[in-house]
C-alpha cells in the first residue's frame, strides 16, 4: 500500500503511476487498486485517463507483414526512397494517432546516427504530434532547423511550434524561424530575409541532409486557413486556380507544381526540394490528404512518406498516371 499523499502531487500524479502499474508493471486492475488504496472503478478510471491524457505512449515495435506489403508496393509504384506503413485504426477514424509513433521511429532512426546530419522539420499538428512521441535522447551531434515560423499576420503563434519541442527532447542545436508564414507584401517579406540571422537559417533549411514535413490540404478544412494564415476568400480562390496541397506553406496544384507564379502571396518559408542526396519525407493519411499526397508524388515534392494502411491501399488502387 502507498503511503501518505504527496502535498506536491498534481492531478495527473496517480494517473501516470496507474498506467506505469498497469502497461510497466503489469499489475491487474484489483492489485492497482490495492496499491493505490483506491475502489476497482477508480483505479480503472485512473488507467483509461492515463492514456486519455498521452501520459502512457504504446509503439508497436513488430512490424505486420500487410503493412510492410504496402510499403514495398508504395515504394515501387511510386518510386519511393523510403515508405512507412502505419496500421489503420478503422473506418472513419483519425489516422494520427497510429501515423505519430510511425514517424517518430522513423525520425529518431535518423538522430541516431553518429555522423552529424542537418534535420529540417516543417510544422503543424501531425509534426507536433510525432515530436510528441519522440523518446528523450541526446544528439549534440545533430543540428535541427525549422522551414518556417508558425507566427500568423496578427502576431498570434499557432499551438503546433515543433522545433523548440523537439530540441527540449533529443537535446540537439536548434534554429528556430523567427518569421510569420506569411508576410503582408513580398517587400516586406525580401526585407526580413536580408538579415544575416535569417539568412543563415534558411541556408542552414536549404541545406537540410532530412527533412520532415506535413501536408496541408487545401478545401474548406485546410490547416492554413484555420491557424489564420490565409482567410476563407484566398482559400476558395486558391483552390479556384488549381491548388491541391501545401508544404510548410507552399502551395502547389494537383501536378506537384508550386503556384507562386500563379498566386499572390507572399510566404517567408523555405520551400522544399528534393534532389541531390536530399531524403524529404512527407508525414500524412486519412481522406483529406489524399490529394495532397497524390500531387506531392507526380511533382516528386517529397521521396519518403509515411502514411496509413487505408489511404496507401487508395493510393495503390488509382489509376496510374
Amino acid at each position: 500500500m502507498t503511503g501518505p499523499a504527496d502535498p506536491d502531487a498534481t492531478p495527473f500524479d496517480d494517473a501516470a503511476r496507474a498506467g506505469w502499474l498497469y502497461y510497466v508493471g503489469g499489475l491487474t486492475q484489483d492489485q492497482i487498486a490495492r496499491e493505490l488504496g483506491v475502489s476497482r472503478q477508480r483505479a480503472q478510471r485512473l488507467v483509461s485517463r492515463s492514456m486519455a491524457e498521452r501520459l502512457v505512449r504504446v509503439r508497436l515495435e513488430h512490424p505486420i507483414s500487410g503493412c510492410l506489403d504496402l510499403e514495398a508496393a508504395m515504394a515501387r509504384r511510386f518510386g519511393l526512397r523510403l515508405c512507412r506503413v502505419a496500421p489503420s485504426l478503422g473506418a472513419g477514424r483519425d489516422p494520427l494517432p497510429s501515423l505519430a509513433p510511425t514517424a517518430a521511429a522513423e525520425i529518431e532512426r535518423v538522430l541516431r546516427q553518429a555522423d552529424p546530419l542537418v534535420i529540417a522539420l516543417g510544422t503543424g499538428r501531425t509534426l507536433r504530434a510525432t515530436v510528441e512521441e519522440l523518446t528523450a535522447m541526446e544528439c549534440v551531434q545533430h543540428r535541427i532547423v525549422s522551414l518556417n515560423g508558425n507566427i500568423a499576420p496578427d502576431g498570434t503563434a499557432t499551438f503546433y511550434d515543433v522545433i523548440t519541442r523537439m530540441a527540449d527532447r533529443v537535446r540537439a542545436p536548434h534554429y528556430p524561424m523567427p518569421l510569420p508564414v506569411v508576410m503582408q507584401s513580398a517587400e516586406e517579406r525580401d526585407l526580413f530575409h536580408a538579415t544575416k540571422p535569417i539568412r543563415r537559417v534558411m541556408q542552414l533549411a536549404r541545406e537540410a541532409d532530412v527533412t520532415f514535413v506535413g501536408l496541408g490540404q487545401m478545401g474548406t478544412d485546410a490547416p492554413m486557413m484555420k491557424d489564420g494564415f490565409i482567410t476563407e476568400a484566398q482559400r476558395g480562390a486558391f483552390e479556384g486556380l488549381g491548388a491541391a496541397g501545401e508544404i510548410a506553406g507552399w502551395i502547389f496544384d494537383a501536378d506537384g507544381r508550386y503556384m507562386d507564379d500563379r498566386i499572390d502571396l507572399p510566404v517567408a518559408s523555405v520551400r522544399v526540394t528534393t534532389g541531390g542526396r536530399r531524403s524529404v519525407v512527407a508525414i500524412a493519411g486519412g481522406p483529406s490528404k489524399r490529394a495532397p499526397i497524390v500531387a506531392g508524388l507526380r511533382g516528386r515534392l517529397f521521396n519518403g512518406l509515411v502514411t496509413d494502411e487505408d489511404t496507401a491501399r487508395a493510393l495503390l488502387a488509382a489509376p496510374a498516371d
